[in-house]
C-alpha cells in the first residue's frame, strides 16, 4: 500500500514543544505572491499524450487511493526531468484533460530542480480540496481552492510548499541537523509548522528560506527580517545544502551563497 505523506493529510504523532511566542504566520504559502510568479522562466519544454492506462491515484474526495483509467500526458522539462501527469478521466475527454495538464505543467516548470527532482508523476482530479505532496506524486484538485490559489496569485508558492515534501522530506525532516536547527530555534514560522513538527516544518520553512535567501528583492524588508529572527538556524541548514535551484536562480547550482 503506498505510503501516505500529504500536506494537510498527515496528522503527526510528535507533539509541539511548548514555544516562547506565537508562530508569525498561520501558513507560509500566504506570506507573498512574489517570490515565485507567472513572468519567471519555466523549464517546461513540450507535453506528449499517452492514451490511457490504469493509475491508482490518491484522491482527496473519497479520502482513499483508488484505480482510475486516467488520461496520461508525458511532461518533459529542459534539465532532464519527466512527469507523468495522470488525468482523472471525469474530465471527459482527452482534449479538457490535456487542457487541465498544459495549465499546471508550466508552473511546476517553475519550480527548483530541488523540488521537482523525486516528482515522477502528477495526479489531477476536479473538487475543491487541497493539493498534497509526497509518494512521488503533486495532487491537484481544480476545484474552488485551486483557483483561490490562481486568484490570490500564490499558486507557484503552494506548489513550492507540496513539492517540498515531495522531494526534501524522506532526506531533511528527521536528519539529526534538522531537528538540531529545530530545537536551537525560539519558535516555528507558522501555527501550521508548529502544530506538526515532523510533517510540515520543511515545508512551511524552505519556502520563506527561497524568498530570504533568493528573492529578498520582492520581499519587504519587515517580512525578511521577520523570517530571519524567527528560523535563523533552519535557514542556516537549508543554507549548507547543495541544491539545484535552476530556474530561481538559473544556471548555477547553489552552496551557501546568496543574491
Amino acid at each position: 500500500m503506498a505510503r501516505l505523506q500529504w500536506a494537510c493529510l498527515a496528522i503527526s504523532l510528535v507533539a509541539a514543544q511548548p514555544a516562547a511566542a506565537v508562530p508569525p504566520f498561520s501558513g507560509t504559502i500566504f506570506i507573498d505572491p512574489d517570490i515565485i510568479t507567472a513572468a519567471d522562466p519555466t523549464t517546461y519544454l513540450t507535453m506528449s499524450f499517452a492514451g490511457q492506462g490504469t493509475r491508482l491515484m490518491f484522491d482527496r474526495r473519497i479520502g482513499a487511493f483508488a484505480n482510475y483509467n486516467a488520461y496520461l500526458f508525458n511532461a518533459q522539462y529542459s534539465d532532464g526531468l519527466t512527469i507523468e501527469i495522470q488525468v482523472n478521466p471525469e474530465f471527459g475527454s482527452s482534449a479538457a484533460a490535456q487542457t487541465q495538464a498544459q495549465f499546471y505543467a508550466p508552473v511546476i516548470g517553475r519550480l527548483p530542480k530541488a523540488l521537482r527532482v523525486n516528482v515522477q508523476t502528477v495526479w489531477l482530479h476536479q473538487g475543491s480540496q487541497p493539493f498534497g505532496g509526497g509518494n512521488n506524486n503533486l495532487l491537484i484538485h481544480t476545484g474552488s481552492i485551486a483557483l483561490s490559489y490562481v486568484s490570490d496569485g500564490i499558486l507557484e508558492e503552494v506548489f513550492v510548499h507540496e513539492a517540498a515534501h515531495t522531494s526534501l522530506d524522506a532526506t531533511h525532516a528527521a536528519a539529526a541537523g534538522w531537528l538540531a536547527a529545530q530545537n536551537a530555534d525560539a519558535e516555528f514560522i507558522s501555527t501550521y509548522a508548529r502544530d506538526n513538527p515532523s510533517s510540515e516544518d520543511i515545508a512551511e520553512s524552505f519556502l520563506p528560506w527561497l524568498a530570504v535567501r533568493h528573492r529578498s528583492a520582492r520581499i519587504s524588508a519587515q517580512l525578511a527580517n521577520t523570517i530571519r529572527v524567527t528560523i535563523p538556524n533552519r535557514l542556516a541548514y537549508f543554507d549548507g545544502l547543495t541544491l539545484d535551484l535552476a530556474p530561481v536562480i538559473r544556471g548555477q547550482l547553489m552552496a551557501s551563497g546568496f543574491e
